[in-house]
């Protein structure tokens, strides 16, 4: 049985309290599968590190890669308290150990305030991003299931977003 926290746009708060490591991946990534089995036995040691161990599937939650300003996979943030840090450090079991157990996270900048999670800058990022798949339901939709021709649905867009413009710039 996993040990690993998966975190979703509903409970993804849970890493404001306690001290936390956060892998972001995607299943197709093969970088992520090769850490897949290292992620998993650091997982097992969370008890004796006094940490969680929780992990962020970015095909399944979008809003919350847009809210950490995920760029590349895996992506590894630990938190302590709701002070984020990014990870960049090996990707072996002891050097993810060492990372907590040698408080070797206290050298590391944390995340900018305006670029932290929690912020209302990366919670209109998450706006954007959940946006953004909307947008792609709405192509699929029109493109797949009424047979419209992409470009006719770009110019339905276009025609959308100037309509929109003109009505907040009155």
């Amino acid at each position: 049985r996993s040990r690993v926290q998966v975190l979703c746009g509903s409970n993804w708060s849970l890493v404001l309290q306690g001290q936390w490591m956060l892998e972001f991946y995607a299943p197709w990534c093969p970088a992520c599968k090769q850490m897949e089995f290292t992620w998993e036995s650091f997982a097992k040691e969370s008890e004796r590190l006094n940490i969680t161990v929780g992990k962020v599937d970015v095909t399944q939650e979008p809003g919350l890669s847009g809210r950490f300003f995920v760029t590349t996979l895996p992506t590894i943030y630990h938190a302590n308290d709701g002070v984020f840090r990014r990870y960049r450090g090996s990707r072996t079991l002891e050097d993810l150990q060492g990372y907590i157990l040698e408080r070797k996270w206290e050298a590391v900048e944390p995340v900018a305030g305006w670029k932290s999670p929690s912020s209302i800058t990366m919670h209109g990022m998450a706006g954007l991003f959940h946006l953004s798949g909307w947008i792609r339901q709405i192509h699929s939709y029109l493109t797949g299931t009424l047979g419209i021709h992409a470009w006719v649905s770009y110019a339905i867009f276009i025609l959308a977003t100037l309509l929109i413009s003109l009505f907040l710039g009155l």
